[in-house]
């Protein structure tokens, strides 16, 4: 398991060692990228763009064993910053690349580290991840300034939060409780435990889910915006940008 991290990292170390290249290296490297994204691989993606989702994704992955409790929520909800690479990538390839990262993400971890919320969490992860990087970057692709990155970003939350809610309410809670033979009245008492004004399906959803996406969203939204310009360019290929 260690060496496969190992290799993981080593990914990320290699994608971002081209940081370091001097002018004259860029201008050499970026006529061959250009030669390189000529061959398709028989889909509307080059090789660099499949190469560089296979980075971002096992960045993401690295990312993703280094989760945060919080201990305003009950336990089983951990902040990480894996959805930041998700984002990334998909602003400068496209939504459909940020479905392919988030998926190859959840794939990989499940291989290398395996389940404890019997396959829950990995679910979650995936459809709560596609409801903030999908729409955000459909919007991005439509406006690409800061105004359409920001606009991506908050509307992305704002559906992350309702999709993460709902999917809390109806599917993921409940199927959790039946995973692990837990009424649900237990896993609400585990909110009052931290919050005494949780007391329902309800209050949990408004006072656990809500501000745990919500903090999530703007977190990554942050980052994401600190970040992409700096990096959209070794992504893409772009290095004189």
């Amino acid at each position: 398991m260690f060496s496969i991290r190992g290799l993981f990292i080593g990914f990320l170390q290699k994608a971002f060692q081209e940081l370091s290249y001097n002018k004259k290296e860029r201008k050499n490297m970026l006529s061959v990228t250009k030669n390189q994204n000529k061959k398709k691989t028989g889909s509307t993606f080059s090789i660099r763009s499949l190469t560089m989702i296979g980075v971002l994704s096992a960045i993401a992955v690295v990312l993703m064993l280094f989760d945060i409790p919080l201990g305003f929520l009950p336990s089983f909800y951990k902040i990480d910053f894996s959805e930041v690479p998700v984002m990334i990538g998909s602003f400068a390839l496209g939504p459909v690349a940020g479905v392919m990262i988030e998926f190859i993400k959840i794939l990989l971890n499940l291989l290398i580290n395996g389940t404890d919320t019997a396959g829950i969490g990995e679910l979650a992860n995936f459809f709560i991840g596609c409801s903030i990087v999908v729409p955000a970057s459909i919007i991005y692709s439509r406006k690409k300034t800061k105004e359409g990155a920001v606009l991506g970003l908050v509307i992305g939350t704002l559906l992350l939060t309702i999709v993460g809610s709902l999917l809390n309410a109806y599917v993921l809670l409940p199927a959790y409780g039946a995973a692990f033979h837990m009424p649900i009245d237990r896993l609400i008492a585990m909110g009052t435990a931290i919050n005494p004004s949780i007391n329902s399906m309800s209050t949990f959803i408004l006072l656990a889910v809500v501000p745990f996406n919500l903090l999530k969203g703007v977190l990554v939204s942050i980052i994401t915006i600190l970040l992409y310009k700096k990096l959209s360019p070794i992504i893409k290929g772009n290095y004189d940008r």
